[in-house]
């Protein structure tokens, strides 16, 4: 049986075990409690990751190995000078996020929201590295996140409402043919939806716009990043997606106020509204329209034109997509919830028992 070590990734905007805010207020779990310490109550090795809230899939990956690792974070010598910013970043070494860093290591990478790009490129980068790294700096001088060859290490990927995809909570904002005056939601809602805004704007630093989480969440860009992370054949690969929606009249997808949280509500009627075919030639069309909150529920299923099948608990396959069925849940239903308080941990514990399984 395989000793499996359990890391969870926050999406954007969250926290992780080295934030004194997750202390007050877990990521994973929210007021009904610590889900990765309720694990570790059970003798598991379980950990949360902090990596940079609204940093791109790129810095938030190897800061995440930096962790795992225990080293100081490289962002690489040829992605650093591109994209305007510091190589290195916060030093790990002594104060690593797990105790063994070995081949002996089986990782089960857990990613929500954003989590599940950081998880991906991390995994990805494990197994084949950067060739751009590698061509930009000396072999004494390259971290071996970009020499790779540790893929052996992953053992699953679980992603929860990720924007595989992207979302179009993101491309429907810069759209100046998209007229959300015409969506119609309380005054309540849209002044919610303008606190969220405020303390989710991005807080740039002079780096380059692209080296942001908002920029790899937009359909095309997300779809450019797909194209750079393979799937690897050893790997067990989970998805699920959430859905906070009910059909319109009007063809479109509201909000569900009994599962969605005040806070998304004007975002999830603007997706569920919202048809365009992108400058990358995507058709988002009804198929799209279904979502959480902040992520369209087609998206969390799994990369486009990636192997994929229905979850079978019985027979789950490696290398390929595993999508489980469906939550009725909002966006914040693994953090507990915000105004709407939900709780995850029964979820969390069907999840561990089916991947204690693929242990054993």
């Amino acid at each position: 049986m395989a000793k499996l070590t359990y890391v969870f990734c926050h999406g954007l905007n969250g926290q992780g075990q080295y934030d004194e805010g997750y202390k007050k207020r877990p990521y994973w779990g929210g007021k009904s409690g610590d889900v990765v310490a309720e694990w570790r109550e059970q003798g598991l090795d379980a950990f949360a990751a902090s990596v940079a809230p609204q940093g791109s899939a790129w810095d938030r990956a190897c800061e995440l190995y930096a962790q795992i690792a225990g080293t100081r974070t490289d962002y690489g010598k040829a992605h650093s000078a591109e994209y305007g910013h510091s190589r290195v970043g916060r030093d790990f070494t002594g104060n690593a996020l797990i105790p063994a860093w070995d081949d002996d290591t089986k990782l089960v990478l857990i990613g929500h929201s954003f989590g599940g790009a950081t998880i991906r490129l991390l995994a990805e980068l494990l197994a084949n590295g950067s060739e751009e790294e590698r061509a930009a700096t000396a072999p004494e001088d390259t971290s071996p996140l970009f020499v790779g060859g540790m893929g052996n290490r992953v053992f699953a990927i679980v992603t929860l409402a990720a924007p595989s995809n992207g979302t179009t909570a993101y491309d429907l904002a810069m759209d100046p043919s998209f007229d959300a005056r015409a969506v119609k939601v309380s005054v309540r809602h849209k002044m919610l939806n303008r606190f969220v805004k405020m303390r989710t704007k991005i807080k740039t630093d002079g780096r380059d716009p692209r080296d942001w989480a908002n920029f790899d969440m937009t359909i095309d860009n997300a779809q450019a990043l797909n194209e750079r992370i393979g799937m690897l054949p050893h790997v067990y690969y989970l998805s699920l997606a959430c859905d906070a929606t009910v059909p319109a009249k009007d063809g479109t997808r509201v909000p569900d106020p009994k599962l969605m949280d005040p806070l998304f509500m004007q975002t999830a009627a603007n997706m569920g509204a919202y048809s365009t075919t992108t400058a990358g030639g995507c058709v988002v069309d009804d198929a799209w329209h279904a979502n959480d909150g902040l992520v369209n529920t087609v998206s969390a299923h799994a990369p486009i034109n990636a192997p994929q099948r229905p979850l079978d608990s019985h027979n789950i396959e490696r290398g390929v997509w595993n999508v489980m069925e469906d939550l009725r849940a909002d966006h914040s239903f693994f953090s507990g919830g915000y105004l709407h308080k939900t709780n995850p941990h029964p979820f969390f514990a069907e999840l561990l028992e089916l991947l204690q399984g693929l242990g054993q």
